[in-house]
């Protein structure tokens, strides 16, 4: 099985533009390349020889199922042979979750056997279009120095040109105002290093969890603004509250102790005579509600 990772293989696996690592039939790591330590901040040497149940990535599924503790795509394939493609999100070592890509493949052994296997993943989010968008935004001085995200300078002028696209062409889209939890209890209870690095987890998992026509901005202090291409109030309200769960889902270790945060999401629909203030004041409304009725939940107008 080790020879699969030898000599020109590794060399092979190391210039893949996907993320690979290889386990055995126990999923004790093999391998893992660059690009799998580039996706999920973990070194090879962190990973290799530990097994995938010990919860490295705690992988999770769409609904925050946990897939480490139950069958994961890899451990199906290894058990009919059959390779798969999955959606998942890891726990990257920073604390956010990574929407990846993944592909699973069965290792045999001369004799037809099923003696490990191969997963490759690739980040959903990484692509030419984007890493252009991002430069584009460095240069106009939009983007927020800590948490890399659009500003709200970026926001407002999106907002305005929203409202024409609505105004002029019906083109309805959905803003959100995001809040994290207590968010004064991680800056008084482990200092403001700690707090800068609760505002990049939820900002990574917001922004990296989203489809390609939507926006994520840093608003200011612990908010978050966005704004989401539109259906049914059903739709707008599946697509935040998997948001909310990836966020809760996400956690930072601190001196061995697992720290979680939440936010709570107010939205709303664009109305005929709405302006950015009336807009931004309905949403925030529906935010307070969800403090009010305690935290860690969404809120979205039923307008539609």
């Amino acid at each position: 099985m080790e020879q699969v990772v030898g000599g020109l293989y590794q060399n092979i696996l190391n210039h893949l533009l996907e993320g690979v690592y290889v386990v055995d039939r126990d999923r004790k790591i093999l391998y893992w390349n660059q690009k799998a330590e580039r996706i999920t901040g973990y070194l090879s040497e962190e990973v290799v020889g530990h097994s995938c149940q010990e919860n490295l990535l705690v992988h999770v599924d769409g609904e925050g199922n946990n897939l480490c503790k139950g069958l994961c795509p890899l451990a199906k394939t290894m058990m009919d042979a059959q390779p798969r493609n999955a959606l998942v999100f890891l726990h990257h070592k920073q604390g956010h979750r990574v929407a990846v890509n993944v592909r699973t493949i069965p290792f045999h052994n001369d004799a037809g056997e099923i003696v490990g296997g191969i997963e490759l993943f690739r980040q959903v989010s990484e692509d030419a279009e984007e890493m252009e968008r991002i430069q584009k935004l460095e240069k106009m001085a939009f983007i927020d120095e800590l948490t890399q995200l659009p500003n709200r300078r970026f926001f407002l002028s999106t907002l305005q040109r929203k409202l024409v696209e609505w105004q002029h062409f019906h083109s309805r889209s959905a803003l959100f105002i995001a809040d994290i939890d207590h968010f004064k209890r991680f800056n008084d209870s482990y200092g403001h290093d700690v707090g800068d690095r609760v505002l990049q987890t939820v900002a990574r998992t917001l922004s990296g969890n989203v489809r390609g026509g939507d926006l994520v901005c840093r608003w200011g202090g612990e908010e978050f603004s966005g704004l989401l291409v539109a259906g049914k109030s059903s739709d707008l309200l599946t697509s935040l509250e998997r948001l909310r769960m990836l966020v809760e889902k996400s956690f930072l270790m601190l001196e061995g102790k697992k720290v979680q945060v939440s936010v709570t999401i107010g939205a709303s629909f664009v109305r005929n005579g709405d302006d950015g203030d009336s807009w931004m004041k309905r949403a925030d409304s529906l935010l307070y509600s969800g403090k009010q009725k305690g935290r860690n939940r969404v809120c979205v107008d039923e307008t539609y």
